[in-house]
């Protein structure tokens, strides 16, 4: 993965206009891949593994019809030898009834309707393995993707006007 994943997304080279802007906040920069990298790429993924951590992060891009952030996830599936998961992670309706099928659900229950996660979603995330660093991993991981996809259409937004000028 390149240092930066959203200006790999974007084309944007550090040292032109929106990458120099970029780094006027550079522990912004450097939070938002570390938190990238933490979440996706953890050199301990424990009890949640790194393809099913890229499944659930391509279900939440694709539920956000994000093109760009889909690609690097479904790379990171096939880079984790589990490509033949992207059609599940991104099947309008979570298909099967196991393990993976249990994660994505709880993607979409705890991204699109976080007031009905209850204690029950917890324990039944125990039930499969999880532990407690887990569950916050993968709810974090629920989080952390939408605000990928806002700074890249605030990026792609500039980049249009900026092409304009």
């Amino acid at each position: 993965m390149a240092d930066d994943l959203i200006e790999l997304l974007l084309g944007i080279a550090p040292d032109d206009r929106l990458g120099a802007l970029r780094r006027q906040r550079p522990e912004a920069l450097r939070h938002a891949e570390g938190a990238f990298r933490e979440l996706l790429l953890p050199a301990d993924p424990g009890r949640l593994s790194l393809a099913e951590r890229a499944a659930v992060a391509l279900r939440i891009a694709s539920a956000e019809r994000c093109a760009p952030l889909a690609v690097a996830f479904r790379a990171l599936l096939d880079r984790a030898g589990a490509g033949e998961l992207c059609a599940r992670a991104e099947a309008a309706e979570v298909p099967g009834d196991d393990r993976l099928a249990a994660l994505l659900r709880y993607a979409d229950k705890a991204g699109l309707r976080p007031r009905e996660v209850s204690q029950a979603d917890t324990d039944a995330l125990a039930a499969l393995g999880l532990g407690p660093r887990e569950i916050v991993a993968l709810t974090q991981l629920v989080a952390f993707v939408p605000c990928q996809v806002r700074v890249i259409a605030g990026l792609r937004a500039m980049q249009q006007e900026q092409a304009q000028q």
